[in-house]
Formats: structure tokens, sequence, C-alpha cells
């Protein structure tokens, strides 16, 4: 069993900046076990959206949704068992709840959220 905690959430303006984690505990060694690791986020009255994915490592590959890229920046620390998301320039829009994932022995994993709230 694997647990993802994430944290970091909060209210924020328009232009301004956050940084979320999400921290894995319970069956694993290294982050690494949890292979890609990926944050998404849902939006009241909206479905669930992929924000941004890594591989594993080494040579971290990263994907991100066209909405946050070169505003979001996905980072993990696999001995830290720790996957982050620097959230810059942050718009209204990027009001949701965040949640981390991750796969483990062929099951999905999900945080249980944090939510990010923008004013404008």
């Amino acid at each position: 069993q694997v647990q993802l905690v994430e944290s970091g959430g909060g209210s924020v303006q328009f232009g301004g900046s956050l940084r979320l984690s999400c921290a894995a505990s319970g069956s694993i060694f290294s982050l690494v076990n949890m292979g890609v690791m990926g944050w998404y986020r849902q939006a009241p009255g909206k479905q669930r959206e992929m924000v941004a994915t890594i591989s594993p490592g080494p040579g971290y590959t990263t994907n991100y949704a066209d909405s946050v890229k070169g505003r979001f920046t996905i980072s993990r620390d696999n001995a830290k068992k720790t996957v982050y998301l620097q959230m810059d320039s942050l718009k209204v829009e990027d009001t949701a709840v965040y949640y981390c994932n991750g796969l483990y022995a062929r099951k999905s994993y999900w945080g249980q959220g944090t939510q990010v709230t923008v004013s404008s």
C-alpha cells in the first residue's frame, strides 16, 4: 500500500506563486518504484485534468498541459519520496483542487488533494 499526501495549497493573488508537495509513504523504498508521477487538478463543475507529469529518472522527462507551460515546473526527489509542483504567474483559472498521482504494482494511487485559490 502507498499513501500520497499533498501540501502547499492556499490562497494567492493573480501573478503570485505557490509550491505544492506530494509526499509518498508506505510500501516503497524509493519514489522510483512509482514510475511516472503526475499532478492533476479539478475545478468546480469540470473534469479532472492533467497538469504535469515526470518520469522516474534518470533524465527526468516532463510533460505539461498547454495551459501551464512556461509557468509551472514539476520535479521530484526520489530519495525523499516527494514530487513538487512550482506554480508561478498564477491565474484565476488555475483555481482548483490539485491532486498527486502515481502508479505502484499496477495500481493507481491518488492523494486527497490540496486547494489552490487564485484571486484577481
